[in-house]
């Protein structure tokens, strides 16, 4: 792999602007005093094309007399209303239209909605079926943060617009990406049925399972795969981190036995520890103006912080080995406060995947059904899983013949949208002597620092900062 160290500075739009991004003491740029005289007279940044996060949206930041006052998230992409739409249909539908909510991670949301409806018709599937489905799952993760780490935020590190300059000059190892992404895409495609939106699994079980001859056949890919996640750990250490941290308080699901993806109870760095049914007792939603989007915050205590950051810093002990060994030889361990750290973390959890998916295969035994019985009755079933991108909350009330009444679903950015907000307003206020061009690109990387999901399809992120005089 190329060293982080070794890229070139982010292209100059012209000489007179030239942006030295290698020219950093400890992870900061060097402000010289001109710039900062500059930075002192007032100006504003707007950045209408940042592609490398998925849906609509801008962010604007108010800055009056030197003081950042506001940093909004804007959330304009048109609002979806999967929630409304599945009001009347039937149960054993919910997992694959909720699947539809995201191209990039469609086995959360099938998995978040099956664990609410075997919660409400009290479902206990054999151990098997659940390994069946921490693989399913894993096959996601690996995909997911392999297009995150190396296409959509390593550019930012490199000095780097896109993913096409990093082919362009870094081929191998985009290559390499390319290969671990379709690796974890041909883990959903064997037990989902399909790489996009699978459609093998149900309420109960799955539809159909794998011989272990079939499964096997993945192993000698996910062995390169853990190889290379072990060289990405190392790579992303390798990293300029701006120095930043801020207090957070950190929500993940937590199982006693393994670092948890399907299930557990949700607790967090600052004592919360709840059931799942238990969540809209503790969590509120509430809407903004300024956005489509819900935001959602602890009650009595405002923002929180989910994602690989989160399950990092609550469930450390139990990554596996391999990665645990990854994590201190790359000198990262909790706490760590750092949300530009996170690419390293993805990467982390890339290996713990690998990892625990050759673990799974290696002791895989068929079932003997595909799937249990269910009963079918009326309640209200809850379920939450993590995501790629942190917890996603499902709540569904059916009647006695398996309706739709109600649903509810809490996906992980619009929990991260008040912590993204907050991020903004303290870094711009702690960089405001950056040169224009330069603080618009950190803000564009702090917030791809998570991976912000917001309609699940690349459009643009707008950025706009207005600074007026001190009144």
């Amino acid at each position: 792999m190329p060293k982080p160290s070794e890229e070139k500075a982010r292209p100059a739009k012209n000489e007179e602007k030239a942006i030295q991004t290698p020219a950093k003491a400890d992870g900061q740029f060097k402000i010289t005093e001109d710039q900062i005289m500059k930075k002192r007279q007032g100006k504003s940044i707007s950045v209408n094309f940042l592609a490398r996060v998925e849906g609509e949206g801008g962010l604007m930041v108010k800055i009056q007399g030197g003081q950042v006052t506001e940093a909004r998230l804007n959330i304009f992409e048109p609002p979806r209303f999967f929630e409304a739409f599945l009001r009347g249909r039937k149960f054993n539908e919910a997992p694959d239209i909720t699947a539809r909510i995201c191209g990039i991670c469609p086995v959360a949301y099938q998995m978040s909605s099956i664990n609410a409806m075997e919660n409400l018709m009290g479902v206990q599937v054999e151990r098997s079926i659940r390994e069946l489905r921490r693989l399913l799952y894993f096959g996601e993760w690996i995909e997911s943060h392999a297009l995150h780490i190396f296409l959509l935020h390593a550019p930012d590190f490199l000095g780097l617009p896109d993913a096409l300059a990093m082919a362009k000059d870094h081929g191998p190892l985009v290559e390499k990406a390319l290969r671990l992404k379709k690796i974890g895409n041909s883990i959903i495609n064997l037990l989902g049925g399909r790489e996009i939106h699978p459609i093998n699994v149900r309420v109960g079980g799955f539809f159909k399972v794998l011989t272990r001859a079939r499964l096997q056949s993945l192993i000698s890919e996910l062995s390169w795969a853990r190889d290379f996640s072990i060289e990405a750990v190392h790579w992303t250490s390798q990293l300029h981190f701006p120095d930043f941290e801020m207090p957070y308080e950190y929500v993940a699901l937590q199982h006693p036995e393994e670092y948890a993806i399907l299930d557990g109870r949700l607790v967090s760095t600052s004592g919360l520890n709840i059931e799942a049914q238990d969540y809209e007792n503790y969590f509120v939603e509430e809407q903004v103006p300024h956005s489509h989007a819900l935001h959602s915050t602890l009650k009595d205590r405002g923002q929180y912080f989910v994602g690989p950051l989160a399950r990092f810093n609550l469930n450390f002990d139990r990554l596996c080995a391999a990665a645990k060994k990854a994590a201190k030889n790359a000198k990262i361990e909790p706490p760590c406060r750092n949300p530009f750290k996170s690419i390293m973390v993805r990467a982390i959890e890339t290996l713990h995947a690998c990892d625990e998916s050759l673990g799974i295969i290696e002791h895989y035994e068929p079932p003997a059904r595909a799937a249990s019985d269910i009963r079918v009755g009326p309640g209200t079933g809850y379920g939450c899983t993590e995501a790629p991108r942190g917890i996603l909350y499902h709540r569904y009330d059916l009647d006695s013949n398996g309706i739709i009444l109600n649903a509810k679903i809490v996906p992980p950015t619009s929990q991260n949208q008040k912590t993204m907000e907050n991020d903004l307003l303290h870094f711009v206020q702690k960089n405001l002597a950056l040169p224009k061009e330069q603080l618009t690109w950190r803000c564009e990387q702090a917030i791809r620092n998570y991976d912000p999901c917001i309609s699940c399809a690349t459009h643009f992120l707008k950025l706009s900062v207005v600074e007026n005089p001190e009144e």
